[in-house]
């Protein structure tokens, strides 16, 4: 990568870092939660469709997580920052849909996917326009 000036340099770094951030809170907050809620014995190994709801709910909820760190530490265009992370969330779902078609009830996975774009955006939402600005 070659950069005109540090100054730009440095914000690419930012905008970059932002949705890198916004994507690795929303996967450790969900394999952390897996992790722990099949440790604990919560889930076991065949999972009901309660079990599923919860896990969509929590996934929901860390993705609008996602959002809204990206939105906070993107250095400007907050939505712009989130938009990118919201499609990088829809290839990640579309590839769940994909892997992971018998891993569960086929509807799970399809969930996952088509909430990933508005609970980003929601998150981004938050912080910019609800929140604080």
């Amino acid at each position: 990568m070659h950069c005109v000036g540090y100054a730009i340099c440095m914000n690419i770094l930012k905008s970059i870092g932002a949705v890198v951030v916004g994507f690795i809170v929303v996967v450790v907050l969900s394999t952390g939660t897996d992790t722990l809620v099949e440790y604990t014995g919560i889930f076991p190994l065949a999972l009901t469709t309660g079990m599923l709801v919860f896990a969509l709910v929590y996934r929901i909820i860390y993705t609008v997580l996602g959002g809204y760190i990206t939105a906070l530490i993107a250095p400007n265009s907050k939505m712009k920052h989130v938009w990118v992370l919201a499609g990088i969330g829809q290839l990640g779902g579309i590839a769940g849909v994909i892997g992971g078609w018998n891993l569960s009830a086929h509807w799970y996975p399809i969930m996952i996917a088509v909430t990933a774009i508005p609970a980003v955006v929601l998150g981004g939402w938050l912080r910019t326009k609800v929140l604080w600005k």
